[in-house]
């Protein structure tokens, strides 16, 4: 079982994310926390799996404990995914830099929630899309690179051009008639033949072949 610790100054968001997380059936939730220095402290003291951290708590601010339990001079560090109503770069950046494995809009909804955990479980990095399309216009170059021909079928192709504007999994299987599992098989294959480690290097392909513009 994924063992999470869930830190957010609003008790009915951690029922909510509660009710989501241990409906899975390879996640529990641990312990809760509604404020920054709790969650250090309990996060210490019972090692979770992962955690989802709020920015904005008292004591001590989701950036500050994301860099006290998963930044650069922790010994042991702990999984740590940002989960926050603020898309403002400049927390995204910190987040990242201070060891966060995700950074997620509460917007993007629970389906994406559970996709980031098992993502950091596995090594990977999960941000919501509409973030990484709005990073990846300020770093990819106005004129597309030439980038080697890759043989990916069509659908992948449409499913991938639809990642690369910030769709979600669920988004894209209603605008193309398929079902969010067809999708994820899909985004699979693109990802294998593409060689990326995750959706966001899929996303930044789209955007550096020019198969996405601006």
């Amino acid at each position: 079982m994924i063992r999470i610790l869930i830190a957010d100054d609003q008790e009915g968001i951690r029922s909510a994310f509660r009710m989501v997380l241990d409906a899975q059936p390879d996640m529990t939730v641990i312990a809760e926390a509604a404020d920054g220095r709790s969650a250090v402290r309990q996060a210490r003291e019972l090692r979770p799996d992962v955690v989802l951290a709020d920015i904005r708590m008292p004591g001590l601010d989701g950036l500050g404990v994301t860099r006290e339990l998963a930044g650069p001079e922790v010994a042991e560090p702990i999984r740590v995914i940002v989960v926050t109503t603020f898309d403002l770069d400049e927390y995204v950046h910190t987040a990242l830099r201070n060891g966060a494995c995700g950074y997620l809009l509460k917007r993007s909804g629970p389906t994406l929630m559970v996709e980031a955990v098992r993502a950091a479980m596995a090594g990977d990095t999960l941000i919501s899309p509409q973030i990484t399309v709005r990073l990846l216009r300020h770093l990819i170059p106005a004129e597309p690179a030439a980038s080697p021909e890759v043989p990916l079928s069509e659908r992948e192709r449409e499913v991938v051009q639809l990642l690369a504007t910030g769709r979600s999994n669920a988004e894209i299987a209603t605008e193309l008639f398929i079902s969010p599992g067809t999708v994820k098989n899909h985004l699979a294959s693109a990802q294998r033949k593409l060689g990326t480690a995750n959706r966001v290097g899929i996303a930044a392909w789209a955007w550096a072949s020019g198969l996405v513009k601006p």
